[in-house]
């Protein structure tokens, strides 16, 4: 069993193919074939949906962790009894649906209910898989466009007066009802959520006709939120989720910014690629653009309803080229490694177990005097245990992106 815990296991790992996908983006940043499929989400980690398999075996990493849970470390196994995080590569073409993740506690009571109501896990209108928060990072690879969290009502209400001269007069009704749910007092941005996906038929004639507006008048496209949700609705069109972007503020990531998302915060990725990293859970609760089940009451049950967007996150520095990000959840922190090929080797910042993937270069990863090889597109789960050094091989520059618990308590 001791080498079995100090040993490093090369990984497979799955592809989810979903329709907002790239078919090449994925496959360009690792090396792998590409297809015509839309390859979405590359999924590193323990999650029973879609777990990583060890390359040696095809042993399922949760099936692994389920026989060995000391190889997680002792503070992670006691704290979690699982690997607590998920590590993506996501890649979109197409805007992902709407949505907030619930808070834990939110999590475990959602959960124990559906349970006690009979509703099957795999059910379409189930809301809560399991009893697990979501909260999640982004770290962009390129150039990524997200929405998060709410605007200012004020701003919502003057791009909504700016589209009113060209609307009919049925159009032009709602989104003045929509103005003035906006200019009250007490929650204003719930009450606007709560009026466009509330089912009224004419929010998707007022939807059609900004559109057509937007699309029409090219000094309207000069505003970034008419251009985007003409954007959107390109994929979505005539769905009330294509006017929820309208609430939502629009953020744009360079390569190596990093946003957080937060329990109860809306939020969509509409393109680019990324590496995310996320609490194991697969708890969404959606409010648009997309063909999934939503549940309107619940979403905004569970929605903070006040201005504001994602946390942007710095790195600390831990030597040349050596970042580590920690965002305000224990279950993860995301170590960035991106070494020319004269720099020194530099030590993994590992508490407990974690998985590493290679998207640019080769490394050598050495712990106990085992060393383990890895290239472009290669990933390794990493048992808990003695340090980890990481080396460039080759003599080519090389990025490695880590995933781990951060120390429980800190």
């Amino acid at each position: 069993m001791k080498g079995q815990l100090t040993y490093m296991f090369h990984l497979h790992n799955s592809i989810r193919t979903y329709h907002w996908g790239s078919p090449d983006a994925i496959s360009s940043l690792l090396g792998l074939q590409t297809d015509a499929t839309p390859q979405a989400e590359l999924w590193l980690g323990a999650h029973p949906g879609n777990p990583s398999r060890l390359r040696e075996t095809g042993q399922g990493l949760d099936e692994l962790l389920a026989d060995t849970p000391q190889l997680l470390g002792q503070a992670v196994s006691d704290r979690y009894g699982q690997l607590p995080f998920l590590m993506k590569v996501l890649a979109a073409d197409q805007p992902l649906s709407i949505q907030v993740h619930p808070s834990l506690e939110q999590a475990a009571a959602g959960f124990e209910r559906e349970e006690q109501a009979g509703i099957g896990r795999d059910a379409a209108h189930r809301n809560y898989k399991d009893a697990n928060h979501k909260p999640e990072m982004l770290y962009a690879l390129g150039d990524f466009v997200a929405l998060s969290g709410f605007r200012a009502p004020a701003q919502i209400i003057a791009d909504l007066q700016r589209l009113q001269p060209w609307l009919s007069e049925p159009a032009a009704a709602i989104s003045r009802e929509l103005v003035d749910v906006l200019d009250r007092e007490e929650d204003p941005l719930g009450q606007a959520l709560a009026l466009v996906l509330g089912g009224d038929q004419r929010i998707g004639k007022l939807v059609d006709e900004m559109v057509t507006a937007i699309t029409a008048h090219p000094q309207l496209r000069q505003n970034r939120q008419l251009d985007e949700l003409a954007w959107a609705a390109g994929y979505y069109p005539a769905d009330p989720g294509v006017l929820v972007t309208l609430l939502m503020n629009v953020v744009d990531l360079k390569a190596g910014e990093v946003i957080c998302m937060q329990a109860g915060y809306l939020h969509a990725y509409l393109r680019g690629v990324g590496i995310e990293v996320m609490a194991n859970s697969d708890n969404v609760l959606r409010g648009g653009l997309t063909s999934k089940h939503i549940d309107v009451p619940e979403l905004l049950a569970i929605t903070h309803t006040q201005p504001g967007q994602a946390t942007a996150l710095s790195g600390a520095t831990l030597g040349p080229g050596n970042t580590l990000y920690t965002p305000d959840f224990d279950e993860f922190q995301l170590q960035v490694l991106q070494l020319s090929a004269e720099g020194r080797a530099q030590q993994l910042a590992c508490h407990g177990a974690g998985i590493a993937l290679c998207t640019g270069g080769s490394f050598t990863l050495q712990r106990d005097g085992r060393q383990l090889q890895l290239h472009r597109g290669d990933s390794v789960f990493l048992p808990a245990g003695s340090p980890v050094l990481a080396q460039v091989l080759d003599g080519t520059d090389a990025t490695l992106f880590l995933a781990s618990a951060q120390t429980p308590g800190d």
